[in-house]
């Protein structure tokens, strides 16, 4: 058989190999074995071989499967097919595919789209660009889609926004959360206006979802653009990237050809989104499932408790018993003013240290979905023996660079409008919420009155008096004025010893007053800002001992107190309604 004739079989043999096949035939008739031999070997090392999309290296094909298909030398992500990426995340023969046998058809009879249609699905087995159905995840069921990129770029035609929606309602009748793997060039073009149609339908099914109170995550691949990102990809309860991923409405080519506008480096990535508020996190795929199991528990069910069992029992060296309960642990008494210098030192535990300690598990979320993540406002799910909870937290940084990032734990708007995104998504789940206050106050500056400063304080003052879930808030430092209130309103405020909550700084009040900062503090002593006045004007229900003061040595006992008390104040309100709940911190406020 010569080499064109090879080629007309279909099979894949590469040309060199030819060539070098016939220049060992022209030797000596003893090495046509051996050249065959060479020729076979070559030809299956290269099969072997798979080129990585990052580096561009050539890598042993089985290393990188082993590796979930990441890159071992860069790191770099391949794109997953649909067996394979189903195969990562359900349990074993537990996937079951929905809505396979749809009718595929051309709606505006775009020439040779049938054709294209047909190719695809023998080049993928695929019927369409998703696949949708009910799978198990550690044995709790969800409703998975996956899209795939080799079939016509994963881009959205109306059978896939068909079998979609139908996915998200069938989930929402089966109260199952829906997990979505994104990935897509856009709207299918062959489809015309009748694509564009999609992005609203699947995204009516998700608002329909979600009224129910049920779980829809969007994990973001590569690459996500156009239209399913403007829809279904950026419309998640909770929303996750693969790291690196190309995400964008308009991609680098559109915007180039569109208004010859060049894209920087690392625009549009996984990690930008991040960085701009977009994104919740990166997920890596060796923690793809759990990360999947951690979200289901996290968010099962929305009129009851739920409980999960994750290892780790936090705060396991320090157990507050009832003798211990009963005493008074107070530290030598302080004044005012040394309280205000104790609360600013850069050294004194911030909320994480004590979250460590509270926390069986706590994982972060980022962002405002709008602008950017603020950094000096944390907030995710954490879970305190097993039940989970919202956690919110000013952090103002343990060193200068830290204390730079996190704007000395000055938020800005953007930051409280994460946390209102997170307490909002505690209400629809059901999940009390736990907020850590320690800022000597919001931003002031050109940014924060730009972007709504003002705005945003008084939109958390707002949503906040009338969640309908439990809400706890705990001073651990400082407490400066309208920008802690954003979020301390509380059903219970609690205060550590030696924290302060005042109405703006001593130094602004001295100002203001006296027309003089160096009375601070003498303004200090009258204001009655420490944890001992505001108990005594109703202001907190609770102080918390430091046992002789906060620091690394104390931080355990500390958070151990807390845990204990914690606990309680989420048991006081185990089984009673939202509206109860919302109306008794209505009232709390009221009765100022």
């Amino acid at each position: 058989m010569d080499k064109s004739q090879h080629l007309k079989t279909g099979r894949r043999f590469p040309v060199n190999l030819y060539n070098k096949l016939e220049e060992k035939l022209k030797n000596k008739p003893e090495e046509i074995q051996e050249a065959a031999e060479e020729a076979k070997a070559e030809k299956t090392e290269e099969a072997n071989l798979i080129k990585c999309p990052k580096c561009g290296r050539m890598v042993d094909r089985a290393r990188v499967v082993k590796r979930k298909y990441v890159c071992y030398e860069c790191g770099g992500y391949f794109r997953v097919k649909t067996t394979n990426r189903i195969r990562m995340v359900a349990d074993p023969r537990t996937f079951e595919p929905w809505f396979e046998d749809m009718e595929v058809s051309n709606p505006l009879n775009y020439d040779g789209y049938e054709d294209k249609l047909a190719a695809a699905r023998e080049k993928t087995g695929l019927n369409e660009a998703v696949t949708v159905g009910r799978c198990k995840v550690y044995g709790d069921d969800i409703v998975l889609g996956v899209c795939d990129s080799r079939f016509m770029m994963a881009s959205m035609g109306h059978v896939v926004g068909e079998k979609i929606t139908r996915a998200i309602e069938r989930a929402t009748e089966l109260k199952l959360p829906v997990f979505m793997f994104c990935c897509s060039g856009g709207a299918r073009m062959q489809e015309g206006i009748v694509s564009l149609m999609q992005m609203a339908k699947t995204s009516a099914a998700i608002k329909k979802h979600g009224d129910a109170g049920l779980l829809y995550c969007s994990i973001l691949t590569d690459p996500t653009t156009g239209g399913v990102t403007a829809s279904f990809a950026m419309l998640g309860d909770v929303i996750m990237a693969e790291p690196g991923a190309l995400i964008g409405f308009a991609g680098p080519r559109v915007i180039k050809q569109t208004i010859g506008q060049e894209l920087p480096e690392g625009f549009q990535t996984a990690e930008f989104l991040v960085e701009h508020g977009f994104v919740d996190g990166i997920v890596l795929r060796e923690n793809l499932k759990k990360t999947i199991h951690f979200l289901i528990k996290s968010h099962q069910g929305t009129n009851k408790k739920t409980y999960a069992d994750f290892s780790g029992a936090a705060g396991a060296g320090f157990e507050l018993s009832e003798e211990l309960k009963e005493q008074t642990w107070y530290s030598k008494p302080r004044s005012a003013w040394e309280k205000v210098k104790a609360v600013r030192q850069v050294e004194r535990p911030a909320a994480t240290d004590y979250m460590q300690h509270i926390f069986d598990v706590f994982v972060e979320a980022h962002g405002d979905r709008g602008f950017r993540d603020d950094k000096a406002l944390i907030g995710g799910i954490g879970f305190i023996e097993g039940q989970p909870v919202t956690v919110i937290a000013d952090l103002k940084g343990k060193d200068f660079k830290e204390c730079q990032e996190r704007n000395f734990g000055m938020p800005l708007p953007e930051g409280y409008r994460k946390a209102l995104r997170l307490m909002k998504q505690a209400e629809k789940f059901n999940r009390p919420i736990i907020s850590f206050v320690n800022t000597s106050g919001a931003f002031c500056g050109i940014e924060a009155e730009e972007r709504g400063q003002g705005e945003a304080i008084a939109r958390n003052l707002l949503e906040m008096s009338g969640l309908k879930v439990p809400v706890l808030c705990i001073l651990i430092g400082e407490g400066g004025s309208g920008g802690a209130l954003a979020t301390a309103v509380g059903n219970e405020v609690w205060m550590m010893e030696n924290a302060t909550y005042s109405i703006l700084s001593p130094e602004g009040f001295a100002s203001i007053l006296w027309k003089d900062s160096n009375r601070a503090q003498e303004a200090s002593e009258v204001m009655n800002i420490t944890a001992q006045d505001l108990k005594r004007l109703g202001v907190i229900e609770r102080i918390i001992p430091e046992f002789g003061g906060a620091d690394k040595k104390t931080t355990e006992a500390i958070a151990g107190y807390m845990k204990e008390y914690i606990k309680e104040f989420l048991a006081k309100y185990d089984g009673k309604s939202g509206d109860q709940i919302a109306e008794e911190r209505y009232d709390r406020f009221r009765n100022f």
